[in-house]
């Protein structure tokens, strides 16, 4: 078998990598027999160079390998008709941007296994970025906050040179009395968590968090059983939530009266409440005048997040009066929004290693030597005939353009 990883190609660029250098290395050790090759890049966070000097060679032509490792979408020119893709392909929620990526897919005869639907047979992710987007999250609205009051000036995420040196710059805040408000209990919440320990900020449950002012800076760690409740007064069931979104209503507004920054972790569904509407953001009592949205849903769940953001213009306000957007920073009263949808790429050289060491571990051995599990054919998309597979009929409208 021969196996290479792609230079990414989308725009804006991507630094990371599925396999480091080291991890190719340990791969060719571990498997012999195997060939593995690399496709320059001039962008990658780890240099062409690297990979030579641990022996990996560096192909520009990828036709001969069987299978070939990306990150994010592999642009559509650049597509090798026949071959078994790893990507992510941001087209199993129907995502209208790429629906012409998946009708090339499936008329390349490729093979398509996306990295967000690979599971354990229990059902949890298998592998995602998800705790380094919760890092650098919880980070940019530590540093937006600072930013919003003249209190103190962070080094921006992607100008560290890696997560030791973002978690230094901490040492920079200077937090009076700041409530923080986290919701989620994935990855994602917990890389957050990572961030608020190392700031050194107490962690205090709901209760206490809820009874009124603190004499230090505190973050409470929320879960859907405090952020909503059952319509019908019934006890909160999680597999219940998950399935009947529709039948419970938001149980936020308590945390936004007496939050300062709310950092959004969680997963959030169409049919869920929403967290808070614009009316209610616009009320006298409404605290909270930082956001980090790190889930990144447009619109719906969070009034106030009206639009991703970028890495190097990462903050806008909301102007919560109006509803609309404005200049970051123009007024204290204004919600400051941190909505940057790639957060990842800000921690490129962390977020490899560990994003390529579950590859390593997880996938790349049933790759070689069999999936009597069945976690990769869950996760196929397209088969070698050009057809979407079973579980994904489902997205048959959407690639004909009918939806």
């Amino acid at each position: 078998m021969k196996i290479g990883i792609l230079r990414e190609g989308k725009v804006p660029i991507d630094r990371r990598v599925p396999f480091t250098p080291n991890q190719c290395a340990l791969i060719l050790r571990q498997y012999p027999d195997l060939r593995l090759v690399v496709q320059p890049s001039p962008i990658r966070c780890f240099p062409d160079e690297a990979y030579l000097l641990q022996g990996i060679e560096l192909e520009e032509d990828m036709g001969d390998c069987d299978v070939l490792f990306g990150v994010k979408e592999v642009r559509i020119e650049d597509l090798l008709e026949g071959k078994t893709y790893f990507y992510f392909s941001h087209t199993h929620k129907l995502q209208p941007y790429n629906r012409a990526l998946i009708q090339a897919i499936l008329r390349k005869r490729i093979v398509h296994i996306d990295y967000e639907c690979l599971t354990y047979p229990n059902g949890d992710r298998l592998i995602g970025f998800g705790r380094y987007a919760g890092l650098v999250g919880a980070y940019n609205g530590l540093k937006t906050y600072g930013e919003k009051y003249g209190l103190y000036h962070l080094k921006s995420a992607h100008q560290c040179h890696d997560l030791n040196e973002m978690i230094q710059e901490l040492g920079k805040l200077r937090l009076y009395r700041t409530k923080i408000v986290l919701t989620g209990s994935g990855r994602v919440a917990k890389g957050a968590v990572e961030i608020l320990d190392a700031a050194g900020i107490a962690s205090v449950n709901p209760e206490k968090y809820l009874s009124g002012v603190s004499q230090d800076s505190v973050y409470t760690w929320i879960d859907a059983d405090r952020y909503v409740a059952r319509r019908d007064g019934r006890a909160f069931d999680l597999a219940h939530f998950y399935r009947n979104g529709g039948d419970y209503k938001s149980m936020f507004m308590p945390y936004a009266r007496q939050s300062d920054v709310f950092i959004a972790g969680h997963y959030w569904d169409p049919n869920s409440p929403v967290f808070f509407t614009a009316q209610q953001a616009a009320e006298d009592d409404f605290r909270i005048r930082v956001i980090a949205d790190i889930s990144c849903d447009i619109g719906k769940p969070i009034a106030s997040t009206l639009r991703a953001s970028t890495i190097d213009d990462p903050v806008y306000d909301y102007d919560r009066s109006r509803g609309i957007e404005v200049q970051a920073y123009s007024d204290k009263d204004h919600i400051s929004v941190m909505a940057v949808d790639n957060l990842p790429c800000e921690l490129p050289i962390d977020a490899s290693r560990g994003f390529g060491e579950v590859l390593l571990y997880e996938v790349l051995p049933l790759v070689i030597r069999g999936d009597g599990d069945k976690i990769l054919q869950s996760a196929i998309f397209t088969n070698d005939r050009g057809h979407l597979t079973k579980p994904y009929q489902y997205m048959q409208s959407y690639v004909d353009g009918e939806d």
